[in-house]
């Protein structure tokens, strides 16, 4: 029996307890930190496959580290489990139909996620246990990857400071072993203050947190023209101070998203950003309160991983599918917007990928952001991305949500499963390898040092359930 074939069987012998484990997190929908059941059942999990697991890992409620052995190499493997709100759907239609009304969903498959990395991390275990293999695997249980900056805390905290290599994975529309740069972002909460009073009798007495929300808004949007073109802002109005239009309303808040190419460009903006907001203050004679929410690092990518996941990545070859989950897949694509159809491509007439796409040693970028970033500036990081869904379904949306029961789903998470184990245990055999990522690492970093995008005073915060 070769290599990747006992991995592989190591993983199908599981398979069912693993897909109950991933559909149980998608019917959880706990957004960050918020997922105490579905770090629970993972934990128990890995205790009952002979892990020793640290609860509140870091200082974090839902976080936690399950450990297997205790020497040299530390392989990490990276577990995320958080939903986002607004995103309830049932699984398994092609019409989008809330589970419980307005509620959460796993709009970027992280129950998938989380459970791929459990399933890689039992496959090292237990290949370790039975050839002998030295060295430590971890499953870091990695919450509030959805704007909460959850690693970025763990990193803070000092959870990866003895850790070799890190892996991980991402649902997705194609398989790949991921080689590009991302960008580096900060979330803060602007709470402005002022004081309420009756709009139409005594509004010279009021003094409007709304309208310091709104002019900080019109500031940002003059701001855009003036930070580099790759920087991106966005906002949400969180407290817009009430339902009452003849009350002043006293308070109100928004939060805003920095994201550009480097961690000091972020910096750089932010503090553009906190003028603009004591500027709106001072225009309305209220009081701002800044509050830092969340952030990431830039994704520094790893060559030497990249191209030993894809290695495995090919060996294991990618997923075949049914007709009936082809049919599915076409259902799906059908409910996309026009403008979503267009972006799609022909894919040679295929709607699922079926095929592991080339890898390229030439670093790329693409416009997104995760705390994956903040592992990767202090330890050598491969991830690949597999298909878990339809050709073009966007994710954040309510499409995703419904695929992430599917067989299809399912079998991207355990391919990935597969690709991720093989990988830790050829790093776990061949220490050249590890020297080879670390010095690529270094030279990646050029002499810069890893400084958090949150300061220390920062604190994780929940958002409210939908």
């Amino acid at each position: 029996m070769s290599f990747h074939e006992t991995i592989s069987n190591l993983i199908e012998e599981k398979r069912q307890k693993l897909i109950e484990i991933s559909d149980k997190i998608w019917g959880f929908s706990e957004t960050r930190y918020e997922e105490y059941q579905s770090a629970e059942l993972l934990c128990t999990t890995l205790e009952e496959e002979g892990f020793s697991v640290e609860r509140s890992a870091g200082g974090l409620e839902t976080a936690f580290v399950g450990s297997y052995g205790s020497c040299k190499p530390v392989i990490a493997i990276l577990g995320e489990y958080d939903a986002l709100p607004g995103l309830s759907q049932k699984a398994g239609l092609t019409t989008k139909d809330p589970l419980n009304g307005v509620g959460n969903g796993h709009g970027c498959g992280h129950n998938l996620l989380g459970t791929g990395s459990l399933a890689a991390a039992l496959a090292v275990r237990h290949y370790m246990e039975q050839n002998g293999l030295k060295g430590t695997v971890r499953y870091y249980g990695c919450p509030a990857e959805e704007g909460g900056g959850g690693k970025a805390y763990m990193a803070r905290a000092g959870l990866f400071k003895d850790v070799d290599i890190a892996l991980t994975w991402h649902p997705f529309d194609e398989n790949l072993a991921y080689n590009c740069k991302m960008l580096a972002t900060c979330q803060v909460f602007f709470k402005f203050k002022g004081k309420s009073t009756h709009a139409s009798f005594s509004p010279h007495l009021g003094r409007s947190g709304l309208d310091a929300v709104e002019l900080m808004n019109v500031g940002a949007n003059f701001l855009r023209e003036h930070i580099i073109p790759e920087a991106r802002l966005h906002y949400a109005i969180t407290n817009a101070g009430g339902l009452a239009p003849n009350v002043v309303q006293a308070e109100a808040e928004v939060l805003y998203k920095i994201r550009a190419p480097k961690m000091h460009q972020v910096s750089e903006i932010r503090e553009r950003i906190f003028d603009i907001a004591r500027g709106a203050a001072l225009m309305t004679g209220t009081q701002v309160e800044i509050q830092y929410d969340a952030a990431s690092a830039d994704l520094i990518p790893n060559v030497t991983l990249g191209s030993l996941m894809h290695h495995h990545f090919v060996k294991h070859g990618a997923q075949s599918y049914t007709q009936e989950e082809i049919v599915f897949a076409k259902a799906m694509q059908a409910t996309f917007s026009e403008e979503e159809r267009k972006v799609i491509g022909n894919h040679n007439g295929k709607v699922i990928s079926d095929q592991v796409n080339p890898f390229s040693a030439k670093t790329g970028f693409f416009a997104g952001s995760t705390d994956v970033g903040d592992v990767s500036w202090l330890v050598p990081t491969g991830q690949v991305y597999v298909a878990t869904c339809a050709y073009g379904t966007p994710f954040h949306s309510w499409q995703l949500v419904a695929q992430g029961k599917s067989s299809i789903a399912h079998k991207g998470m355990l391919l990935a499963g597969k690709v991720l184990a093989s990988s830790a245990i050829e790093v776990m055999q061949n220490p050249v390898l590890v020297e080879q990522a670390k010095k690529e690492h270094k030279e990646q970093l050029a002499g810069e040092v890893y400084t958090s995008l949150i300061p220390p005073e920062a604190k994780p915060t929940a958002v409210k359930s939908a």
